[in-house]
């Protein structure tokens, strides 16, 4: 008995590494239906298994969670929010650019996030400009709210002083030529984000 080891049940600590693993994020309320002790985490952290990048956040030690689990990770923490602007280029493919921080948009007075991980860019959209074009994806078995890509290219024009009006330009013609949107539905997003004339020439330039 004396062999043992002071961790007490070593599957444990086995259990739980194989979990950071399969989800990349680990909250402490996930142990909870495994019936790890939450006291596992700081062990492992001790033991630099794991690492600590924010409040009730653990990840594996050395590892940088993928661009879906800190995804899923703002949505968890931002119900609220859905994914626009750079994060939403993204998730589309329509972008190579990896943006550092997750872009998400909530109502004009909604409560501000403190959120410490994953890094966020509040916008705030109001009316038509926050409820139209809102998708529903599955990322690591998260709900998540990201505006379609008809939505995120009139969103791109209507922030290009934020993003850059190339940023805009090269969305747009990447979502035509990859047939993600059809002229009728980016046309119906530039009139909800009020886009019409400026998004017009390039509209001409396209067709």
């Amino acid at each position: 008995m004396m062999a043992r080891s002071q961790d007490n049940l070593p599957n444990h600590k086995e259990r739980l590494l194989e979990l950071v693993r399969q989800r990349g994020v680990l909250r402490p309320r996930d142990l909870d239906a495994l019936r790890i002790p939450r006291e596992y985490l700081r062990r492992l952290c001790e033991q630099g298994l794991l690492e600590h990048p924010g409040r009730g956040i653990y990840v594996a030690a050395g590892a940088e969670p993928g661009e879906n689990q800190t995804l899923a990770e703002a949505c968890r923490r931002v119900p609220g929010g859905v994914i626009c602007l750079l994060s939403a280029l993204r998730f589309h493919d329509l972008t190579t650019e990896a943006p550092f921080e997750i872009w998400l948009a909530i109502p004009p007075k909604a409560w501000q996030p403190r959120v410490d991980y994953p890094p966020l860019r509040i916008v705030r959209f109001s009316g038509q400009a926050l409820e139209f074009g809102i998708e529903e994806h599955i990322i690591e078995k998260v709900t998540a709210r990201v505006y379609s890509p008809a939505k995120t290219v009139a969103d791109c024009f209507k922030f290009r002083n934020k993003i850059g009006l190339d940023v805009a330009i090269e969305s747009l013609r990447d979502c035509w030529r990859q047939k993600r949107a059809t002229m009728d539905q980016l046309w119906e997003a530039a009139q909800v984000c009020r886009m019409t004339n400026v998004m017009r020439p390039y509209f001409e330039a396209l067709t």
